[in-house]
């Protein structure tokens, strides 16, 4: 139903369609588009850019930025850098783009990007949650030792069910963590789970099933730690409805409903990243056009697989 202003300004014959970017996708990246030197380029250049690093060096308490442009890379990509540093970088490119997105979506860490994006969160509780995240995660990870492995060339179904004959009990289970495109997944758990899962997979014939060097197992139950962690921190920060709607991990469907947004971004700690079935429904609902946002061209390489007909570009 249209808004009350939006009525008045059709009859008073003030209303102008809006641009085709009232279907365009603004997608932010996650862990793993991170590199030494990221940003280092637009702080030179630009001096808004700057401007939201220093503030966030301030607000967290060292240099961030400083770990962004000059590493070391084992430091950088340690968790609890890794994340507050992609997130800086797409909020803080973002906010130099003349972008006017229809729709927002954040692969796992970029679901924050995305709340920042579409003024759901603001910037400061938004860069400490990230960064408490990060370090929720990594400690979650010693806590509940696991791993993670990227499975490619199999149908989604048949790896859910060797997830589910690989897991024994609580103590040793694995689960699908990322659903990136059609025929690319990645599982996450206990480490003998993962290691029957690989098994059952190559018995299959598997065409890639290979463990991925991360620090624990996102995504997976054994997150629980990192969820207890940030479910307080989480709660205390004021989220607003935002300007266009927000396409959540855990759900692959859009809300403009702030406590559903809160909900959203916490309950994905435990459960898979359901990107693939995101890029259909944004598709589905209008999404002509996607724009990544952020280091790296991940997600362009994952739209590109999974949506045949929409134009995609990005931003690094």
């Amino acid at each position: 139903m249209a808004d009350l202003h939006g009525v008045l300004s059709i009859l008073s014959g003030a209303f102008k369609p809006q641009k085709i970017m009232s279907k365009t996708a603004v997608l932010f990246p996650g862990q793993g588009s991170q590199k030494v030197g990221m940003g280092a380029e637009h702080a030179q250049n630009n001096p808004a850019f700057k401007k939201r690093l220093d503030q966030a060096n301030e607000v967290l308490g060292y240099s961030l930025s400083e770990i962004m442009f000059s590493g070391p890379d084992d430091l950088l990509r340690q968790t609890e850098y890794t994340q507050p540093a992609i997130f800086l970088h797409s909020i803080a490119l973002f906010e130099t783009l003349d972008l006017k997105p229809g729709m927002v979506a954040g692969h796992s860490l970029g679901e924050f990007s995305a709340l920042v994006a579409s003024k759901a969160l603001d910037f400061e509780d938004a860069i400490l949650l990230v960064s408490n995240r990060g370090k929720l995660m990594q400690l979650a990870g010693k806590q509940n030792p696991g791993t993670m492995a990227a499975v490619i060339g199999m149908d989604d179904e048949a790896v859910e069910k060797i997830c589910s004959t690989a897991t024994t009990d609580m103590s040793n289970i694995v689960v699908p963590a990322n659903y990136n495109s059609p025929g690319q997944l990645v599982i996450s758990g206990h480490e003998p789970a993962i290691d029957a899962a690989l098994e059952g997979l190559k018995e299959l014939g598997c065409k890639i099933a290979k463990k991925l060097p991360v620090s624990g197992a996102f995504h997976s139950p054994l997150m629980q730690p990192a969820f207890d962690g940030l479910r307080e921190q989480l709660e205390a920060v004021k989220m607003h409805e935002p300007v266009c709607p927000v396409y959540s991990n855990y759900t692959a469907k859009a809300t403009t409903n702030p406590e559903q947004l809160r909900s959203n971004v916490l309950n994905q700690l435990l459960n898979p990243v359901l990107w693939t079935q995101t890029l259909f429904q944004m598709e589905k609902d209008g999404a002509s056009e996607f724009i990544e946002v952020g280091p790296g061209n991940v997600l362009q390489g994952l739209v590109k697989r999974t949506l045949k007909s929409v134009e995609i570009k990005g931003y690094q």
